[in-house]
């Protein structure tokens, strides 16, 4: 299993990014996909999630500003967040629950500037 997270980088408050994520070594469409982050000093948290129907979950305090998205065909899921703010600040990594184990991906840094 791999996953190849990318899209992070340095906004400003206010700014939106978009994180990609394309896995391979899975049957992509049998498998919900999740997105995590850790901030410095942290422990990792579940920032959303969306699961084989295409139905979604997120943590309260991204709600109507993250979505989640996903490609069965692209084995690919995304994050598109807007109106970022300084506590989003975070390594964010793609996960997924195969075989009984966590799967992470190398994680991708998003960085907010207030």
């Amino acid at each position: 299993v791999q996953l190849q997270a990318s899209g992070g980088g340095l906004v400003q408050a206010g700014e939106s990014l978009r994180l990609s994520c394309a896995a391979s070594g899975i049957n992509f469409r049998l498998f919900d996909m999740d997105w995590y982050r850790q901030a410095p000093g942290k422990e990792r948290e579940l920032v959303a999630g969306i699961r084989t129907d295409h139905s979604s979950y997120y943590k309260e305090s991204v709600k109507g500003r993250f979505t989640i998205s996903r490609d069965n065909v692209r084995r690919s899921v995304w994050l598109q967040m807007n109106s970022l703010k300084p506590e989003d600040t975070a390594v964010y990594y793609c996960h997924v629950l195969f075989a009984g184990s966590d799967r992470w991906g190398r994680g991708t840094q998003v960085t907010v500037s207030s």
